[in-house]
This record gives structure tokens, sequence and C-alpha cells, in this order.
């Protein structure tokens, strides 16, 4: 494909640090033993998403950014009749998803550990019900906003992977990155904004699962946002 496995298809990484303190010696066993059983071969994808896992399930989604996996886990627990594809870049998130993956006894997730944009690339069109971004590096200062995950750019790599009536779910404790989510998804021609009311975007998913992150958030005063839009 031509794209540059340590920086992106853009040349421009939208996350920050890959690896934060050492690995414990359990964390490193679990990225040399588990992590290749469960990573994703962009060279060979199946046509039907659904076949990346070894039982059947209804349909396919993607959370880009999991984190250490929290809601990831959650999800996966609470919907085992569904397959997850869960990118993330940093390392030690990796290997505590790792961890609770095995722990659990899940089989319905599969790991793709770099940059998400060189995933959907790859994925087929139309192979996705729904898309969870939740709390992506908002990068605050202006210098830094082409780095934001919602741009133009990644609205079209959504658009394309996921399938007419899924879900695009973004959730951000900072009011400037919800209004420009709200701003260049509202202008994307490929999706709609799923609210009838305005305090719809203050309200979580009935299924959201609260993490570390949202509970320093509110204890630090900002106000999450939630944000819903629907593949046309």
């Amino acid at each position: 494909m031509g794209e540059d496995r340590r920086r992106g298809p853009d040349h421009e990484a939208f996350f920050g640090r890959r690896k934060g303190k050492p690995l414990r010696p359990g964390e490193g066993r679990l990225l040399a033993e588990e992590l290749p059983r469960r990573a994703l071969d962009l060279d060979h994808l199946p046509a039907d998403l659904r076949a990346l896992f070894p039982r059947p399930v209804r349909e396919a989604r993607l959370e880009i950014g999991f984190g250490s996996g929290e809601h990831l886990i959650a999800a996966a627990l609470r919907e085992p009749d569904v397959g997850f594809i869960g990118a993330e870049p940093f390392v030690n998130g990796i290997a505590k998803c790792l961890a609770r993956l095995v722990a659990d006894k899940i089989d319905t997730v599969r790991i793709w550990p770099d940059d998400v944009r060189l995933l959907l690339n790859r994925l087929p069109a139309a192979s996705l019900a729904r898309v969870y971004l939740y709390y992506p590096d908002p990068w605050p200062k202006r210098r830094h906003w082409k780095r934001r995950f919602v741009v133009d750019d990644n609205l079209k790599r959504l658009a394309r992977v996921l399938r007419a009536g899924g879900a695009f779910r973004f959730a951000t404790d900072w009011a400037d990155y919800a209004a420009w989510t709200l701003s260049h998804a509202r202008r994307a021609p490929d999706f709609r904004w799923q609210a009838t009311r305005a305090a719809d975007w203050l309200e979580p998913w009935p299924d959201w699962v609260r993490t570390r992150y949202e509970a320093k958030a509110l204890k630090e005063g900002r106000v999450p946002s939630y944000l819903t839009f629907i593949r046309l």
C-alpha cells in the first residue's frame, strides 16, 4: 500500500507515545505469546469480518483507542454474540487488555496494535456495524489540531467501512473537541447526527461503561459529551 507503518498513511500520528512504564514480566509474556494469536493480519482479512472469530457472531464492531480495554472488555462480556476489533498502539494498554481477555476467557476480540488508519484502509467496505471512539487525545493546542482523529479524511474512512445504518459513537470531555467533531461530522455527506433534543449529547448510551478516565474528568469538573452519527 506504500504506507509508512511507523507514522500512518497520512504521515502525522494522531496518538502520542507508544510505550510507558517498563512492562512487568507477565505483561511481556502476554505480548509475546498471546498477541500474535489475536492480532490481525492486514494481508489476510476475510471479506466477512465475522470469519475472524472462532465461533459465530452476528456482526463486527471496532473500538479505536481502547486504552486498557475497560469498555472493550465490558462490551465483549455483555454481548458474546458480537465480534470486536480493538485498535490501540499503546503497548502498556494492550498488555492490560490481553490480561483481562485471558482471565475472562474472551475469544471474540481481535487486536490491531498500530495506527488504526492502516486498518481502516484495508477493511472490507461496509463490514462494520459500529465504531467507537471514546476519549481520544483532544490535542488541545491549536498547532496540534491537525493531529485529532476526527478530520474529513478519517470520516471518509469510517463511512467506507460502516454499513448503512451503522453507528459511529464518540465521547469526549473537551467541549472544544465535541464542537469540532459535530462540525466535521455534520458536514460529512455520509453521516447524520442522531439527536432529537438538546440534552441528547449530555446523556450517555444505555450500555455505557464509565471508565476511570471519565471519573477523573467528572471529578475535575469537565462535562462529557456523547455523540452518535448514523451512516446513511
